[in-house]
């Protein structure tokens, strides 16, 4: 993964409770062996009518969001299955950053595996972030991991929390075998030695 440390992106709105990991990729869409390919998919079912017509209401369809990297939505995010292909559609649609005041907790861990920085803001303050995004055509947020801040070009400065553990998972660019393979000489000095004990 590449580490995460600031972004500046593009803020598309998807304004929606308990939006679950169904809506988020559709099982028909799951038979795919690799990571890639999956964002095509990302809200199929909201994005697209069902004659294959782009659904021009669905929100993050408007021209203002095109190239958006950060994702708004309401409580509960990524409920459902617990399904890997979840975050994997939204990075491959281009989001880094999803703000949401709640996370279905194996989606939440998911993203940090995937190198997608899922923040909790409480109701309020998503709620402005949503004002905002309506008000500013391409309204913009960036995103500093390393100082756990958000901003904008209106004034807005807010801080938000993260478990350390995670949020240096995303500032090394690190997943599980990552994290793994920083250990590696002592691995490999634990497997010479146990094989010479077997020998």
């Amino acid at each position: 993964m590449e580490p995460f440390k600031q972004l500046t992106g593009i803020v598309a709105p998807v304004d929606r409770v308990n939006v679950d990991t169904d809506a988020i990729i559709p099982k028909q869409f799951l038979k795919r062996i690799e990571r890639s390919g999956f964002g095509q998919f990302l809200f199929f079912e909201w994005r697209f009518h069902e004659n294959g017509d782009v659904n021009k209401e669905f929100e993050p369809n408007k021209p203002r969001y095109e190239g958006a990297s950060v994702l708004i939505s309401r409580a509960n995010f990524g409920c459902g299955s617990s399904r890997e292909h979840a975050p994997w559609a939204i990075l491959d649609y281009g989001y880094q950053v999803i703000i949401a005041p709640s996370y279905a907790d194996i989606f939440y861990n998911n993203c940090f595996k995937n190198g997608i920085l899922p923040i909790k803001l409480s109701e309020e303050q998503v709620e402005d972030l949503f004002q905002r995004t309506a008000k500013h055509d391409g309204y913009k947020l960036t995103v500093d991991l390393e100082n756990k801040l958000l901003t904008d070009d209106y004034g807005l400065s807010l801080s938000f929390d993260l478990d350390e553990h995670r949020r240096q998972f995303l500032l090394q660019g690190l997943d599980d075998i990552g994290l793994t393979l920083q250990h590696e000489e002592a691995i490999a000095a634990y497997e010479k030695k146990h094989a010479a004990r077997l020998g």
